[in-house]
């Protein structure tokens, strides 16, 4: 019992230590950004970094990066200041088509170029500072003469019909 109170005892002083280490890494990093100046971190936001991750029509994931900075062993490192844009690409079997969603704040119509090639999308906005770039893979047919876009409130929606039409393949599962 003696020994069960010993164990009990090293494990809340363990986490004590824990939290007080803790504490004072927040305090260090508190103290750090209360002494910068507007100046040392102007035009360096926002940083965002991720993953998208979609299932094709073959049933397969893809996996995309998307953001502004990426990882190193030496931590995230700030790319170019070309953005890619958060995209999401959605097959539409009613319409037949393949719908392009992307999110580029910042630029007009008429700053947005899009091209169509047989095996991918291709993204790409200019404004001043803001710049955008992106080619999205695809692994469809697509019918590029039928591609129509549209752009509002920084959202880009892209229609492209399909060349052939989807077949919906049914495997039966046996049950063991």
């Amino acid at each position: 019992m003696l020994r069960d109170r010993k164990f009990g005892q090293h494990l809340f002083e363990s986490m004590d230590r824990q939290f007080a280490e803790a504490e004072e890494m927040l305090n260090r990093m508190f103290r750090t950004a209360r002494e910068m100046k507007p100046a040392d971190i102007a035009g360096a936001f926002p940083y965002y970094y991720g993953y998208q991750i979609i299932v094709g029509p073959d049933g397969k994931p893809h996996v995309r990066e998307f953001g502004n900075v990426r990882p190193t062993s030496r931590g995230l490192i700030e790319q170019s200041g070309v953005r890619e844009p958060l995209v999401d690409t959605k097959l539409e079997e009613k319409d037949n088509a393949l719908v392009i969603t992307a999110e580029m704040p910042g630029v007009t119509k008429q700053d947005v170029k899009v091209k169509v090639a047989q095996n991918y999308v291709t993204i790409r906005a200019e404004k001043g500072e803001k710049k955008y770039y992106t080619d999205i893979p695809v692994d469809v047919e697509l019918d590029d003469k039928s591609a129509k876009a549209t752009y509002s409130n920084g959202i880009l929606e892209l229609r492209i019909r399909l060349k052939e039409p989807l077949k919906s393949k049914e495997t039966e599962v046996q049950v063991e």
